[in-house]
């Protein structure tokens, strides 16, 4: 799909609550002071990272605002590169290749998604784990119809994949501790990216933007004018219960499995249980909020994994952390530690304060 653009620049109006992002509501602000001019509102679209990436900026100057986004979207462009699993020359593909070998050394960028990545497996018991590329090539496979493999294959690829067989050798080098393992970044690939245009737009001067990977991941920067903070609501399978969150220099990402084929009885997807080497089986949509996108995008895989009663016990001991499961049914599980997440029940069930 070639990639799509759309700006919108004008005043702000009563309108514009209506035509902001898809994922965001936006309450008309207060009139800005009478020797100030009122800020401008840009919102640019492209198709990166597999899905429809928008951001979105009001500021005094129309010039610096769409520049910004440009070199924000391009800064997610460029990270999504390095990367891809797709394209046998990114960054990652080669270091998935020579690793084995001899220890390689990468961008600061590469090393300190990695950072994070071990972090979370760490944090999690391994439950978050982005070793397990065989077994995702495997099961999208499966999704392609391609290939079922048996259980001696699955066994067998189970043994390629442990956080632990990933050294990181300070500053800027990375080995791989076995020939068959193979890093897939799309579990916080996406967060991370989110979080590195945000820099770019913070870099340009921007003080007020939302940035939408997709609906799966957001972040916001400061607030729309005469607003605290930027109103997004969140997944519901159930679309009973408008869960919603207020996010000002914060992030929010939503995890959920992929549905099951209609047409067969398979149950491949793309989120894979590391201890079972298959699809994870469950109905639930998690959303998060965390302080930065790579660690809500990561979060919201491992807390789709865990399951509500384990993941409120992790979440527990992560400050300014809240989220949120919703089944298809409307049932609902809630846990912060700060942010609030709002809901039209009046109370969650399980919630923890």
């Amino acid at each position: 799909m070639s990639p799509a653009w759309m700006e919108t620049s004008m005043r702000w109006s009563s309108a514009i609550a209506a035509a902001a992002l898809a994922t965001a509501a936006l309450a008309p602000p207060l009139a800005a002071p009478s020797d100030r001019p009122l800020p401008t509102f840009v919102h640019k679209l492209k198709y990166a990272m597999g899905t429809v990436v928008e951001i979105a900026v009001y500021d005094e100057s129309l010039t610096r605002a769409s520049a910004a986004i440009d070199r924000g979207l391009q800064e997610m462009v460029r990270i999504d590169r390095m990367m891809s699993n797709f394209d046998p020359t990114s960054e990652l593909s080669r270091l998935n290749h020579s690793a084995y070998a001899q220890a390689q050394e990468v961008s600061p960028d590469l090393y300190r998604i990695m950072e994070e990545s071990l972090n979370y497996s760490r944090l999690s018991g391994g439950e978050f784990d982005v070793t397990v590329g065989p077994l995702v090539d495997l099961q999208k496979a499966a999704l392609r119809g391609e290939h079922v493999a048996g259980a001696e294959e699955e066994e067998k690829l189970r043994s390629c994949v442990g956080y632990e067989k990933v050294e990181l050798i300070p500053p800027n080098r990375i080995r791989l501790h076995s020939p068959c393992l193979r890093i897939d970044l799309g579990s916080i690939g996406k967060g991370y990216a989110v979080d590195r245009a945000a820099e770019v737009l913070r870099a340009s001067g921007i003080k007020s933007a939302l940035i939408n990977a997709g609906g799966s991941s957001i972040y916001a920067i400061g607030a729309p004018p005469g607003e605290s903070a930027w109103l997004v609501h969140l997944r519901d399978p159930s679309g009973k219960i408008d869960p919603r969150v207020l996010l000002a220099e914060n992030s929010v990402s939503t995890s959920e499995q992929t549905p099951a084929s209609l047409l067969t009885d398979d149950s491949a997807g793309h989120i894979i249980d590391p201890a079972k080497g298959l699809p994870l089986k469950s109905s639930f949509a998690v959303s998060i909020v965390a302080k930065s996108t790579a660690a809500s995008d990561a979060l919201s895989t491992t807390l789709l994994l865990l399951g509500p009663q384990r993941g409120k016990q992790l979440l527990g001991k992560l400050p300014g952390t809240a989220a949120i499961w919703v089944s298809p049914t409307g049932e609902t599980q809630l846990v912060s530690s700060g942010p609030e997440i709002r809901i039209t029940n009046t109370v969650a069930a399980g919630q923890v304060q």
